[in-house]
């Protein structure tokens, strides 16, 4: 598998959302991007806008009350946030695939696997029905599940959480898409099931060479399944490197945090888990400085006024945090610094 020629770029994108208590400013500008073959796992706690981001690029938020008030997507070069393009079926499916965070509530209870699979193969690339669904049965197999050609004329509800989430990869890869998204693709299965899952999204991107953005909190995922990670925080990213970068050189406190809560099997730091205290920022009026000031151990009066630039470590490592401005009195040991 080869990994290189930037495939999709986001730069600056913000989504707001109009509720009766206000505007939700979800997203505030972020930017990131993904090549062929690589991995890129946008982490970070329940609420922070990692699936409205991109979920807002393919078409899927309801406008309104949502609506994109800035930014660019550019797919192979082309930009795809325009109107015209989105909502049709170029590129939905056809270039991004998604599987979603739900497989019991994203499948159609109605239509068998092997239909709803077929589908988007009739849809985007003109096949027959029964062209259609032979590739269903076909792809079905390639998700190792078994009995494919029993198991496609069965419903939703004959299906397990795991043959249900692997009929999801299926329906998402179906029309071979340069880009795989996937959402939470682990939530809700057992630890076995979560690691045959992730072994068949590693399997099909070395045949396919396609990127894949994946969505996820959990942080030994992303340990095995990522090249480069974004940390999310109120909307905004506050950290990118390499996995190895965010793991073992963490430069912003939120990372420190994520790291620190997370369970881990050396024996000397298994008897606490060390919880972030406090709540996240309220996003109806987000605070003009950076958003994690209020939970941070270690703030500064400028952390409450002025939001962050970004700060590069190294060329694909930076963050934004005021204790990496060289004028800064404050240089944790726990945080890595140039």
């Amino acid at each position: 598998m080869t990994v290189g020629s930037e495939l999709f770029k986001i730069a600056d994108l913000a989504v707001e959302f109009d509720t009766y208590g206000g505007v939700v400013q979800a997203v505030r500008g972020i930017s990131f991007s993904v090549s062929k073959g690589q991995t890129l796992a946008i982490v970070g706690e329940s609420g922070c806008g990692k699936s409205v981001s991109v979920q807002s690029m393919m078409g899927l938020i309801p406008i309104p009350p949502g609506r994109i008030t800035s930014g660019s997507a550019l797919l192979k070069g082309h930009e795809i946030l325009g109107r015209s393009v989105i909502r049709g079926k170029e590129i939905r499916g056809s270039e991004i695939g998604m599987i979603f965070q739900d497989p019991m509530t994203s499948l159609n209870p109605t239509m068998t696997i092997g239909d709803q699979i077929a589908e988007p193969l009739q849809v985007h690339r003109g096949y027959s029905y029964r062209e259609a669904f032979r590739e269903a049965i076909k792809l079905l197999d390639m998700t190792k599940i078994p009995e494919a050609a029993k198991r496609a004329k069965q419903y939703p509800f004959e299906f397990s959480g795991g043959m249900l989430q692997r009929a999801m990869i299926a329906m998402a890869i179906s029309c071979k898409p340069s880009i795989l998204i996937a959402d939470e693709p682990t939530t809700a299965l057992d630890v076995t099931i979560q690691a045959q899952i992730l072994d068949l999204m590693q399997d099909l991107q070395k045949e396919t060479e396609m990127a894949i953005i994946l969505i996820t909190h959990d942080l030994g995922v992303v340990a095995r399944m990522a090249d480069e990670v974004a940390v999310m925080y109120a909307g905004k990213i506050v950290e990118h490197g390499t996995v190895e970068d965010v793991f073992y050189r963490s430069a912003h406190p939120y990372t420190l945090g994520l790291r620190a809560a997370m369970p881990t099997n050396d024996p000397e730091k298994q008897s606490v888990l060390e919880p972030i205290q406090g709540s996240p920022p309220d996003l109806f009026s987000p605070p003009p400085g950076c958003g994690y000031c209020a939970r941070c151990p270690w703030s500064m009066s400028i952390c409450e006024s002025q939001h962050p630039e970004d700060y590069y470590l190294n060329e694909g490592h930076y963050t934004r945090c005021w204790m990496h401005h060289r004028e800064s009195p404050l240089k944790p040991a726990e945080l890595y610094f140039e």
